[in-house]
């Protein structure tokens, strides 16, 4: 799994890209390549966004409160979708945040590879394979 902002030129081992935010990017066409599936049932509520303002002091708060969010049932439909995604292949979140290490992919990221942090009162386990960011590719 990958992570990417959307407006990252296109990589070969990108795999199947999802567009993980809730609202669609500005200057971004509907039909570019770059977007690939939009998922906006997955991105954190408009009130959670505009709470957390990627204020860093408030990501550990933000992320408990996202993952709180993403047990709704809608939201686990869509988590099952980028689930079967992942083991059919490579996929590439998409977010076209200026800071992906600070943002909800990164919380997502971790949902998906440990779902188990979903269950109420579930200690947190750190990330064994943490997803990578293009950044931290170079």
């Amino acid at each position: 799994m990958r992570l990417a902002r959307v407006h990252d030129a296109l990589d070969p081992g990108d795999g199947a890209r999802v567009l993980v935010d809730r609202l669609w990017p500005r200057g971004i066409r509907r039909d570019d390549p770059r977007t690939g599936t939009w998922m906006p049932e997955v991105a954190p509520s408009h009130e959670l966004r505009r709470w957390y303002g990627h204020a860093g002091e408030r990501f550990e708060e933000f992320a408990a409160r996202y993952r709180e969010e993403l047990s709704a049932p809608q939201s686990q439909q869509a988590l099952a979708h980028l689930r079967r995604l992942l083991a059919a292949g490579e996929v590439t979140l998409v977010t076209a945040t200026r800071e992906i290490e600070g943002s909800h992919a990164v919380v997502l990221a971790e949902v998906l590879a440990h779902p188990v942090r979903l269950r109420a009162g579930a200690e947190p386990r750190p990330p064994r394979n943490r997803p990578t960011s293009r950044t931290e590719q170079r």
